[in-house]
């Protein structure tokens, strides 16, 4: 038998293309005419886009017009909160555009690069070359980038869910529609482009599959609210302050208004919101150099609330490779006499060196070798068969059925050398054999031990038969080796130890993929279940789901209803996979993982895409997540606790008919240093502790107390200080020990929130009480503020009052604790 003297793009079985595309000069025509697919493809909000939400916000709206009065009626200390939201928008911008820097340089990697057929070569360009009537290839697992018209197709099946919400993958014939978002679940083909640019539905598809968007979260959602309800309080305590200090005071306009300012300023927790965005950037950037792209911001946030990660084997926990371990032949070809050389004249060979190969098995390498090469893009399992035996020339494929996730198994018309034609399927050996069959139980026992077995077999049906495996010839057992990812049992640890629920779901046969499982150290491996079994109510599947861990044999419409069965039992779902059958449950996960090398279908679907295909990943996106949540969550009870004693002071000050105490300088100073600079350093510290839901509802259980109880500390000092102070300069004594008191009390609260103490927080809270020591302390620093503690009596007794507040804190802090477990 002789090789063939050409190389495998010219062998008979793969003509040429009949349609060469476009020539270099109807490409370069249509490019001047603007008929190119220009839309850009964003991973991020634009610079334009980052400054206007950075600057025009609501707070920021209220805050510059309360700055502006201040700057008409002075003095300018008084307006010194202006400046400090000039710095904090000024920091939200720039580590938004650092992440949108970083994002950017990712998502090239990720970015679909469709395969374009011009002057008769095939070569991958970026989605923004296309040009009109463009000839794009497809290929199992592509995604349809513009709208088009099918011209080749062989068994082309594309699944259109994403467009229309079926989930039956539509057979493709020439003539036929493709629309983008669309994506190929099998066979090949090629299609003409008709629209492109902002004409075609990737325009809108696939800028939203691929930017930041405002997905479902807790904290932007809980933060909105809180706002929300801040905005309703400020208008009536702004009248209420202006007309106390104006009709019933008597106090000079320019001072009333100064008053007011400094009730309402302290209320606006803006930089709340500020430093939410500036830890989900910083998350971003981290995850980014780790090859961790983050196509929505809030899925580190989701990540870290999951409770059942659903795993898919291949490539997930297995590597994509494979290798063939065995060949078992099970019967002899037909037309064949049994020690016979095979007809093709082909010489026998040796198996592994040391026995003539029988006559059955070299003619079985031979039919998987022309399997292997009738399919042009063949997935791990026929890659692996393609490598053990490549084709040797002398058959021909006439039709060829590429497999499908659905079928579980594929096919081919094949001309022998001698004229013979046959027909072949290869796939599932439980699936093209009929139950009960005694050949699946040594299939069971390959399956046992975490190997993958095909099986081969021929039948006398036509590919398009609708019972073809009724009548399957079974002929030969491949079996293949998985290679175990080596970081799958750390990871899957890591999992267990944090209470996350691991839900193995393959396609693949279940006493296989929980062989593999139970050598990665997976609970309740030892008991799998196939899918084929699953009671298709939703409820009794949940109960099966929260009883078992692996799951064989799940069709893609299955891990669609398995993800959905889950969430109905109020769990949080994160699915990843990597293949175009795993793209309906990402679609419908909470959060969506996607493997860098997996297909562009997934990669547009999911929100977390490891582009490194490293599994290990999903442990720093979750720490990150739970770094996010748990950090927000102290800097929240701060900036909450400023707003509930803010509403406090101006409802008590109003009741009894005096002056608000503090000049917005005084509030000011106590916010940067008991609040702002610290939530700083405490939103981006390590942290990790696990997410819990509720946010709005546990921040303020601390918020509420610590608040009512600072500002009634701080009311007390002031009340007292009333009487003990007269004069002309009574108000600025009686103001500085007010302030003594809030600023002790609150940098306990800080001192409290801070915990559990390492050096640097320890350090973070004397840093900002000696700031505040060096400002009483400073002669020019107590002008600026106008804070100036007069005598000894009133100074000493602040400082007592707020040892009082601290220790009502400490009780109030302990008693929640106990009383409402985090």
């Amino acid at each position: 038998m002789t090789e063939r003297a050409q190389p495998p793009t010219a062998a008979p079985q793969h003509p040429p293309p009949v349609n060469p595309g476009l020539t270099a000069a109807q490409v370069a025509e249509r490019v001047a005419r603007g008929e190119v697919n220009d839309v850009p493809v964003r991973s991020s909000r634009s610079t334009v886009d980052i400054i206007r939400a950075n600057v025009f916000t609501r707070f920021n709206a209220i805050i510059g017009f309360l700055f502006a009065i201040i700057l008409v009626i002075g003095p300018l200390q008084d307006g010194l909160f202006g400046f400090v939201i000039v710095a904090n928008t000024g920091i939200g911008i720039i580590q938004e555009l650092r992440a949108k820097k970083t994002l950017d340089n990712l998502a090239v990697i990720g970015e679909a690069r469709p395969t374009v057929r011009r002057d008769g070569v095939a070569a991958e360009i970026p989605t923004s070359e296309v040009v009109l009537d463009d000839l794009i290839e497809l290929g199992p697992g592509d995604k349809v980038v513009v709208d088009g018209e099918v011209l080749e197709s062989d068994s082309l099946e594309i699944d259109e869910s994403l467009l229309t919400g079926e989930a039956d993958p539509v057979v493709k014939k020439p003539g036929d529609p493709v629309m983008s978002g669309s994506f190929v679940v099998a066979g090949g083909g090629a299609f003409t482009t008709t629209k492109v640019g902002r004409e075609a539905y990737a325009a809108q598809l696939a800028e939203e599959a691929s930017r930041f968007t405002l997905v479902h979260s807790e904290l932007r959602t809980g933060i909105s609210q809180i706002l929300k309800y801040v905005t309703w309080m400020m208008v009536p305590t702004a009248i209420g302050l202006i007309a106390s200090h104006l009709l019933t005071l008597g106090l000079p306009g320019d001072e009333a208004i100064r008053r007011m300012v400094a009730g309402i300023v302290p209320m606006i927790p803006e930089g709340l919101v500020l430093l939410t965005s500036v830890a989900f950037a910083i998350g971003v950037i981290r995850l980014g150099r780790r090859q961790c792209l983050v196509q929505e911001l809030p899925a580190i946030e989701g990540l870290a609330r999951v409770d059942v990660v659903c795993l898919d084997k291949t490539g997930t926990l297995t590597e994509g490779g494979m290798d063939v371990s065995a060949l078992r032949s099970l019967s002899e070809p037909p037309g064949e006499p049994p020690g016979e050389p095979p007809s093709d004249g082909s010489p026998p060979t040796e198996r592994h060196g040391t026995a003539t190969e029988s006559r059955d098995e070299a003619y079985i390498k031979q039919v998987l070798g022309a399997l292997g090469d009738a399919d042009p893009r063949p997935n791990a399992s026929l890659q692996a068969i393609i490598d053990a035996y490549p084709a040797d020339g002398g058959w021909q494929c006439t039709r060829s059925l590429p497999f499908s996730s659905a079928r579980k198994y594929s096919g081919a018309c094949l001309t022998g050398p001698d004229g013979e034609r046959t027909t072949w399927l290869l796939g599932a050996p439980d699936v093209l054999l009929p139950p009960g069959d005694h050949r699946l139980t040594d299939v069971d026992d390959l399956n046992a031990q975490g190997l993958r077995v095909l099986l081969l077999a021929r039948t006398a049906q036509e590919l398009d038969a609708p019972e073809i495996t009724r009548d399957a010839h079974p002929t030969a057992l491949i079996v293949l080796e998985q290679r175990l990812r080596p970081d799958a049992p750390d990871t899957l640890r890591y999992f267990a130890d944090q209470g996350v629920h691991t839900k193995v779901i393959s396609g693949d046969n279940a006493v296989s993929v929980g062989a593999v499982a139970a050598k990665l150290g997976l609970p309740g491996a030892e008991s799998p279940v196939d899918a084929r079994t699953l009671p298709t109510d939703r409820d009794a599947m949940a109960a099966t789901l929260d009883e078992g861990a692996v799951f064989g044999r799940v069709t893609p419409q299955q891990k669609r209803d398995m993800v959905a069965a889950l969430q109905s039992r109020g769990h949080t779902v994160a699915m990843t996979g990597d293949g175009v059958n795993d793209v309906l449950a990402l679609k419908d996960a909470d959060i969506g993982v996607a493997m860098g090398s997996g297909s562009e279908a997934t990669r547009a679907v999911a929100q977390i895409v490891l582009l490194d295909n490293s599994f290990a990943s999903l442990p720093s996106v979750v720490a990150e997540g739970r770094r996010v949540i748990g950090n927000i969550t102290r800097v929240a009870t701060l900036f909450l606790t400023k707003t509930v004693y803010s509403v406090l002071l101006a409802l008590l000050v109003a009741c009894w008919q005096i002056p608000y105490p503090y000049l917005p300088r005084h509030l000011t100073l106590l916010s940067t240093l008991t609040i702002g600079v610290p939530a700083f350093f405490l939103a981006l510290a390590p942290n990790k502790e696990r997410a819990r839901p509720h946010f709005v509802r546990r921040v303020m259980r601390y918020a509420l107390p610590s608040g009512l109880i600072t500002g009634l500390a701080a009311f007390g000092t002031y009340f007292l200080a009333r009487y003990h102070y007269t004069g002309p300069d009574a108000l600025s004594a009686e103001t500085s020990a007010a302030t003594l008191t809030l600023f002790l009390a609150a940098i306990w609260v800080l001192a409290i929130i801070a915990r559990p103490y390492t050096w640097w927080r320890v350090a973070l809270v004397l840093a900002m009480a000696l700031g505040f020591l060096v400002v009483l302390v400073t002669p020019w620093l107590q002008d600026f503020f106008d804070l100036r503690l007069v005598g000894t009596t009133m100074p000493w007794a602040a400082v007592a009052i707020a040892a009082v507040a601290a220790l009502l804190l400490e009780i109030t802090w302990h008693w929640i604790s106990r009383r409402f477990p985090a």
